[in-house]
């Protein structure tokens, strides 16, 4: 069992390229930020290119750049640019129909799944990447108010 990084890589990614305000950035750049492989931001940026939430400029000086405005890209927009699996899978075996639980269990689980989804995608369509970009500058200016109360 495990959970995948990719929408909350590809949240801080484009979260970084909107604090650029159009000046592009390489993938080296973007890994640094991320503190993850180059290769792995490239195939990030490739799946949200092909979302069309990203763009790229070559040459000199080229690099990604958002292809729409923050506040034009919901945070649904990337979950189903990254991340479009179900939010909890099923077993992968077919439990035990000669036991009542095993019998029942996955449709019991299937309408608890289905809800749960969809209240992640109905939360996931209310926030923007403006909003998220902004939740971090709030947060760094906090950050620097703390730092200097405390003399720092």
């Amino acid at each position: 069992m495990n959970t995948s990084s990719r929408f909350a890589f590809a949240v801080h990614v484009l979260a970084l390229l909107s604090l650029q305000q159009g000046v592009a950035l390489s993938s080296e750049m973007i890994a640094g930020s991320v503190n993850t492989n180059p290769v792995l931001i490239r195939r990030l940026l490739a799946m949200l290119a092909e979302a069309g939430l990203t763009t790229s400029q070559l040459g000199a000086g080229g690099g990604a750049l958002l292809a729409r405005e923050p506040r034009d890209i919901t945070l649904l927009d990337v979950y189903h640019a990254v991340d479009d699996a179900q939010l909890f899978a099923m077993h992968r075996e077919t439990p035990n129909p000669a036991c009542m639980v095993g019998r029942n269990i996955q449709t019991v689980l299937t309408g608890i799944i289905d809800d749960a989804q969809q209240a992640l995608e109905s939360s996931l369509a209310s926030r923007t990447l403006a909003d998220a970009t902004a939740d971090v500058v709030r947060a760094e200016r906090s950050r620097e108010r703390k730092r200097k109360a405390a003399g720092g």
